[in-house]
């Protein structure tokens, strides 16, 4: 058993610092750099301090008021005609814009956490300094500061421009859209909206969306199985014929098949759309062989649910069967050949041996890429969106149609006539704890994960 190993005590605490430091350590406490500025640190300590001027200045002026107006979006929900005693005439006042209140809102309580941060980090650079000074070591002069910071700090330099990045267009984002979900931002609210608690999510779970949304979940989880299943099983089989022995040119079999995947998605998906239509090139092949007698409703308004939902499973078979046949082709070509002739001298034959050792190698090797190709199939939008439109529509749903997922019904809700934008922003959240749940889930239990 190994034992936890142990953090080492701060060579300081803070307390002492405060107790013991001298007069610019004691500032620092409240005015963010004096400790490296007294200790001729200049960028540094400039750095911090303008830092904390811009901050508070921001927060006087504009700041305590965004994160007030967060607490009800906006006092003015709907346009009021009222009369100013003081010109003597009406004045028209338009609705609070909630958006742009709740966008700036969040920015700002970014902001103060990062302020925050900012603070802690100045701390913790004035607790380094007094224990160098105490124990009679050399503090870093602003040249060697700099210095570090494009050589044992270069990390923490080069992160600094993705992570502003990552805050402002991933965070800060994903906050918006999570906050959404709790409020009436709808086609009746396009502008001034409230909170509105877990309402949106009842609509959903349990109100006038729960009959489109269950059926909806279950045909994603379908079809995620499904679409998953067929292209890695094919994938495998398709790479065992190429690498079979007596294949001749098998460098051309695999380039025609990839040039399948090579091709742009989104224009197989299109191209498969006008091969399938009802006057489409497939029906006309049909009709002219004699097998049937008149045109087929494979992905239109007027199919069959079933039918349609199985067409759209095949054309991503064509679509994904080739990313799987590369992949279990370089575990092929680098399979144990000892086991492989060891079970062949012992009578097993070709199926005996694709059960017992070919097929449970890919697997170890796959299983993690399954995963992710089976939630990426949860969000798969562009099979569905570009192949059927959600086509055929079912009138006892709600804004979807028989083959929407739940990621091309979310489109539909944001999109479409009703501007459902707080049931849209629940859908992403519901998809996000589905696809992590089973992610995790299927993580763990996968050989790969066992035996890391």
């Amino acid at each position: 058993m190994f034992r936890k190993k142990k953090h080492a005590a701060p060579e300081a605490t803070f307390k002492e610092v405060w107790s013991k430091g001298n007069i610019a350590t004691k500032l620092s406490f409240f005015f963010m750099g004096s400790n490296a500025l007294a200790n001729k640190q200049w960028v540094k300590g400039i750095a911090l301090l303008l830092a904390e001027i811009a901050f508070i200045v921001w927060f006087v002026f504009s700041g305590i008021s965004a994160i007030s107006m967060l607490s009800n979006l906006g006092p003015i929900k709907n346009k009021k005609v009222v009369y100013d005693s003081a010109q003597g005439v009406y004045i028209t006042k338009q609705p609070s814009n909630s958006v742009l209140i709740l966008l700036f809102g969040l920015l700002a309580i970014i902001v103060c956490i990062a302020m925050v941060y900012l603070y802690i980090v100045n701390l913790r650079s004035t607790r380094k300094n007094y224990v160098l000074k105490r124990d009679g070591k050399h503090i870093l002069t602003n040249k060697e500061e700099l210095a570090n910071l494009f050589d044992s700090r270069l990390h923490d330099t080069l992160m600094t421009f993705p992570i502003i990045g990552i805050l402002c267009f991933t965070i800060l984002p994903t906050i918006f859209m999570i906050s959404m979900a709790f409020t009436n931002y709808n086609r009746q609210h396009p502008i001034a909206f409230s909170w509105t608690g877990f309402q949106a999510f009842g609509n959903v779970l349990s109100g006038d969306l729960s009959g489109t949304f269950f059926p909806v979940l279950g045909w994603t989880l379908v079809w995620a199985v499904a679409a998953t299943a067929t292209t890695f099983f094919f994938g495998v089989l398709l790479a065992l014929l190429i690498e079979s022995k007596g294949i001749k040119h098998k460098g051309f079999w695999r380039t025609i098949f990839v040039i399948v995947w090579a091709v742009p998605q989104f224009v197989s998906l299109l191209m498969m759309a006008q091969f399938l239509d009802y006057q489409g090139a497939l029906n006309n092949i049909l009709m002219n062989i004699g097998w049937i007698s008149h045109p087929l409703h494979f992905i239109d308004s007027q199919a069959s649910p079933l039918v349609a939902r199985i067409t759209v499973i095949i054309v991503n078979m064509w679509i994904g069967i080739p990313v799987s046949m590369l992949v279990s082709t370089a575990i092929i070509q680098n399979l144990p050949t000892d086991q492989i002739e060891a079970a062949k001298i012992d009578g097993a034959n070709a199926l005996q041996v694709f059960k017992s050792i070919t097929f449970p190698q890919i697997l170890f090797v796959m299983a993690p890429s399954l995963i992710q190709q089976f939630i990426g199939n949860i969000n798969n939008f562009n099979v569905i969106f570009l192949l059927t439109g959600g086509a055929p529509m079912n009138n006892k749903y709600n804004g979807a149609g028989s083959t929407d997922l739940l990621v091309t019904w979310l489109y539909n809700l944001t999109f479409g006539q009703e501007q459902r934008y707080n049931a849209s922003a629940v859908l992403g959240i519901l998809i996000f704890i589905i696809s992590a749940v089973f992610s995790l889930i299927a993580y763990r239990h996968t050989n790969a994960f066992k035996e890391g």
